[in-house]
């Protein structure tokens, strides 16, 4: 299917927010939005939002990718994911006055950009969002992350008999130790910062606005990626998250080989399958020219 892109300028608060819309020859009533991850632009690491843009759209899914206020060519003040509601209402309302026959509309983000859609929830209650499509949410703390490294990595090293040659001389296997007592000590502390500030914490807002959403979710989940073994810590541990992945609404994929941003063609293709896949599946279209993989459900 042919795909069109067009330049959208559209307005939030007092500034001028810019993206691109990839348009189908046959338009379906369900667009995504991007939301993009950490301080970049619409066009992602690696082009990675605009070759997913435009593969969802030759399926006949129309894709707006956009940039914040204070990102790549859009105007305003530069601000974290955890002020970006403004912005992505803003993508919302410029999808349905570009897409004519418009319906619906799915957030899909990355890293901190999948955090943002879920914190969109909190701020807004827009019935036109259908459905979420998450990528290695990001739920960083202190703790976690100390926890992670302690998990994924230093327990691990203790298992290898390398590292304890490596301490008996003397050597950077001592590093590794002191390290691994850095990190115990972080995950103790960041620990009591966390339930001081329990009711705050984004990671909270972030919990208790997937549990109480009633659309569809996809969580996507990349196994070479630190940020989604803190995720699935995270939600294996914490007991606001124990739920919210048993919940029948959300469907996960998991890609063992690929990383944070899906950097090698061949992950980035098998991701924007099961994307649409999904996509086919929540709103009733087969997807063309696709193979249709299983989708895991938690």
């Amino acid at each position: 299917m042919n795909v069109v892109e067009q330049a959208l300028v559209f307005v939030c608060g007092d500034a001028h927010l810019v993206g691109v819309v990839s348009k189908p020859e046959a338009q379906r009533d369900t667009a995504v939005i991007v939301i993009v991850g950490g301080p970049q632009y619409r066009a992602g690491s690696h082009r990675q939002f605009t070759l997913q843009a435009r593969r969802l759209a030759a399926e006949g899914w129309p894709v707006l990718r956009f940039d914040y206020r204070g990102m790549g060519d859009s105007t305003g003040a530069q601000r974290d994911f955890e002020a970006v509601s403004d912005d992505i209402q803003a993508a919302i309302d410029a999808s349905f006055a570009a897409l004519p026959g418009l319906r619906r509309v799915v957030l899909w983000g990355l890293c901190d950009g999948a955090s943002a859609a879920l914190l969109h929830l909190r701020d807004r209650s827009d019935p036109r969002v259908a459905g979420l499509c998450l990528l290695n949410p990001w739920v960083r703390s202190p703790a976690s992350l100390a926890r992670t490294h302690v998990k994924h990595y230093y327990l691990n090293r203790l298992r290898e008999r390398e590292f304890w040659a490596k301490l008996v001389r003397g050597g950077v296997a001592l590093k590794a130790l002191q390290g691994l007592m850095h990190n115990l000590r972080r995950m103790g502390l960041g620990r009591a910062v966390a339930d001081a500030a329990a009711g705050t914490d984004f990671r909270l807002t972030m919990a208790r606005a997937w549990s109480a959403y009633d659309g569809a979710i996809l969580l996507i989940l990349s196994g070479d990626d630190y940020t989604a073994r803190e995720f699935l810590d995270v939600a294996r541990t914490d007991p606001d998250w124990r739920d919210v992945l048993a919940r029948i609404s959300t469907q996960r994929c998991d890609f063992a080989a690929a990383d944070h941003t899906f950097s090698v063609s061949a992950q980035r293709s098998a991701m924007e399958t099961a994307v649409a896949t999904w996509l086919a599946q929540q709103f009733g279209v087969p997807a063309r020219g696709l193979p249709m993989p299983e989708v895991k459900r938690t």
